[in-house]
């Protein structure tokens, strides 16, 4: 016997049944490797695979069968999903083998009613699916009942490891974990699940942390690429931002304007309508803005050659309505349906059949590209992806810097850094989460009471997230914690939660360590819009849901704007991080602008827009020096450093700026420095920066103001400013990658 045919003899006839239905000949490798680990250690398990291979039915097959005849007392599976939409239909491909299993499952967020958690607390047996924040108020608002309803929790399931690995959110959960196990005394096994993680071994130990078991991350045969691909490239015809106003038409004989038109749209646009009309498919843009307009675009583009709007909308802002609407019909086979998103599709959902992927500009990652390319491709075909690239067109006096189309550069980088290297970013691991020690200190003591200093931190530093953090530090956050009233000393010298605190934690806002900020809620009639962040005044316009609206009435108590919508489309604006760009990718793209290779997936446009930036590279020099003279005073510099070491680079510039005898120091993105510096002291600049980083190094707190309070995350304006000069030295800043290449660059002279 074969051990494919040992491992397949061994799961219950249901689920036999369920594999030969489903007209799989034998197990896929990833079920294999699966089923050998879950069957035949007690180890952890990281799964890690591309999109749509499988990955839930190779975790679940073992894990019923382990259930099979033995229903643990109590929940049985802790399946954790960062989106509720995950929750609401991660199993649907598997209700018909869960309903034969018999093994109940239950959903639990915000969206559920109460009488399924009902059902769930009177009972718990089975999968329970839960978010992060859910699982925070269980912890807090149920702790009394945490051992019956986990008492005999056999497996952790974590969804979508590579958006958790390292952030506020996954330590949350690390650290939720570790409360559930010293409630019922031991650590359930845990399974992560992801389709793009760039380094196994940091992911692996993120998972495994505090569990006391090893885990496992099987490897699995690479499979041989294969995409359908294409960049185009266009210049932009029509910059106008606002064409909600009237741009053509006529005066009549009573001296009135008369609309006959909209302003003209620009050929990118109109290439991406043709790439989708006729597919279902989804448009990724890297902003809710650039997704808002795009979306209206197209509607007008739609309304101009009087074809039917089928274009919908999805991302964080808009009402669950109308994210259900997109989700529900683009699900739907007999319906044509083209949605325009964020990050919220990414992931995941299943919504069926896609024909294909377009992107507007390029992803940041190269996670981030397989994550939407992989969203395509489903049921046999293979993922296709069109990807768009606007520029304005470069005047003859655009400098050197400007002239370069670094967005098609960055998405060339990307697709081949994975082709040639199956290159992934790897997490980003923080060191010093402050704001997550802040809540997590406050959910400790909500959900046990009184507990003395010692008995606090004791607890804090069991769980894995903070044992980075100085001893020293968490006395510094306890104490201000103090101060303001967040916690409050007894007079028996216990800790418990002050007035602050509660007003905290009683909100439901509290469960989440992400950052959320106090939006207004926008309603048309009868209906939820979605949200924005600042009120425009009554009779001014806005975009959010690919429409237009106009202001009708405030009601600013109540945190409402009232609106009638109008033709037309325009721009609006959230506040937002939009990542960061790993340095592997940067310095790609310079040699994307230094190699003669013909990528067989650029189209026409793109192709001949490349060679004009290799050919203008190689005439300024920019392929051989990373310093270019601009002309007169003017210098630029092209340090080809991730986001983080870029943002090192020019704070030390900046610090350093009279030493080295430069000045107007400005930059964009992680491309480029300009500065202005006197001719011919480029070497002794150069120089003496890599003279003095060989001796002395850097020291990356000195590059943080003593009057800097960097607040970025959930609670960080609670923090004591030192603490977060602290954390933003330590875990934003890279000192490494800068010394060596300002030694690269000395070289280069």
């Amino acid at each position: 016997m074969t051990e494919a045919d040992r491992l397949f003899a061994r799961f219950p006839y249901y689920i036999k049944e369920f594999i030969h239905t489903n007209g799989w000949e034998s197990l896929r490798d990833i079920q294999l490797a699966a089923a050998k680990i879950l069957f035949e250690t007690d180890n952890n398990l990281l799964l890690t695979s591309s999109t749509a291979s499988g990955k839930t039915e190779a975790a679940f097959f073992p894990i019923l069968t382990e259930l099979h005849g033995n229903m643990p007392s109590s929940i049985a599976v802790l399946y954790i999903a960062p989106l509720k939409s995950l929750i609401n239909d991660q199993f649907s491909r598997l209700d018909a083998l869960l309903d034969i299993s018999g093994v109940p499952v239950y959903h639990w967020h915000g969206d559920v009613s109460t009488s399924h958690k009902t059902k769930m607390l009177k009972e718990p047996r089975g999968i329970l699916q839960i978010t992060p924040e859910s699982l925070e108020s269980m912890l807090i608002n149920r702790s009394n009942d945490i051992v019956r309803i986990f008492g005999d929790l056999r497996y952790v399931i974590i969804d979508e490891v590579h958006t958790l690995t390292g952030s506020d959110r996954g330590n949350q959960i690390i650290c939720q974990l570790m409360r559930i196990s010293r409630l019922i005394e031991y650590s359930p096994r845990r399974v992560g699940l992801s389709a793009t993680i760039g380094d196994l071994e940091k992911a692996a130990a993120w998972l495994g942390e505090g569990s006391g078991r090893k885990t496992s991350t099987p490897e699995l045969p690479s499979q041989r690429i294969k995409w359908r691909l294409g960049l185009e490239h266009f210049y932009i015809q029509n910059p106008a931002l606002d064409q909600t106003q009237e741009t053509e038409g006529k005066i009549t004989e009573e001296g009135e304007f008369e609309r006959t038109g909209y302003a003209p749209l620009d050929p990118g646009y109109e290439y991406l309508y043709d790439c989708v009309k006729d597919k279902k498919s989804l448009i990724f843009s890297n902003s809710r803005e650039e997704t808002e307009y795009v979306t209206a675009t197209l509607r007008q583009i739609a309304a101009k050659r009087q074809e039917p709007d089928i274009f919908l909308i999805h991302h964080g802002n808009l009402s669950a309505a109308i994210r259900e609407e997109a989700e529900l019909k683009m699900k739907d086979e007999e319906l044509p349906a083209v949605t325009c998103a964020t990050v919220t599709m990414e992931l995941g959902i299943d919504i069926g059949k896609l024909e294909r992927v377009a992107q507007v500009s390029s992803p940041n990652s190269v996670s981030s590209f397989l994550q939407r390319l992989g969203r395509s491709g489903r049921r046999g075909n293979p993922p296709e992806m069109m990807m768009v690239f606007r520029e304005e067109t470069p005047l003859p006096n655009t400098p050197l810097p400007q002239m370069i189309p670094w967005d098609l550069l960055r998405a060339i980088a990307i697709i081949q850094l994975y082709i040639e290297e199956r290159f992934i970013e790897p997490p980003a691991i923080k060191k010093l989460p402050f704001s997550l020690a802040f809540q997590q200190t406050l959910s400790i003591l909500a959900s046990t009471g009184e507990l003395t200093p010692k008995k606090l931190a004791e607890r804090f530093f069991s769980l894995p997230p903070f044992a980075a953090i100085p001893k020293e530090d968490y006395k510094t956050l306890l104490l201000s914690m103090i101060k303001n009233d967040f916690i409050e000393m007894t007079d028996e010298r216990g800790l418990i939660v002050g007035l602050a605190g509660e007003r905290l934690t009683n909100s439901f806002k509290f469960y989440a360590v992400f950052k959320d900020s106090e939006d207004f809620t926008v309603r048309f009639e009868s209906s939820e819009i979605g949200t924005i962040t600042t009120p425009p005044p009554v009779g001014d316009r806005f975009a959010l849901a690919g429409r237009v609206w106009e202001v009708t009435e405030l009601d600013i108590q109540r945190r409402l704007i009232y609106v009638k919508s109008v033709e037309g489309k325009m721009e609006i604006s959230w506040p937002g991080d939009y990542g960061e760009i790993h340095t592997r990718i940067l310095e790609r793209m310079k040699q994307v602008l230094s190699e003669d290779t013909i990528y067989p997936y650029l189209k026409p446009n793109a192709a001949k827009r490349l060679q004009t930036a290799r050919h203008l590279a190689a005439s300024t020099g920019l392929t051989k020096s990373s310093l270019i003279h601009l002309g007169g005073y003017n210098w630029c510099l092209f340090p080809w450093l991730g986001t983080r070491s870029f943002r090192t680079l020019r704070r030390y510039l900046a610090l350093n700026a009279k030493e080295y005898d430069i000045s107007g120091i400005e930059y964009d993105g992680c491309y480029y420095i300009t500065f202005k510096m006197e001719p011919n002291k480029e070497y002794a600049l150069i120089s003496g920066m890599d003279d003095r980083l060989s001796r002395e190094g850097i020291d990356l707190f000195s590059l943080v103001g003593q009057k800097e309070c960097p607040v970025f995350d959930k609670y960080d304006n609670y923090i004591p400013p030192e603490l977060l000069r602290k954390a933003y030295a330590t875990d934003r800043l890279r000192a490494d990658e800068v010394i060596k290449r300002i030694r690269q660059i000395k070289e280069e002279f």
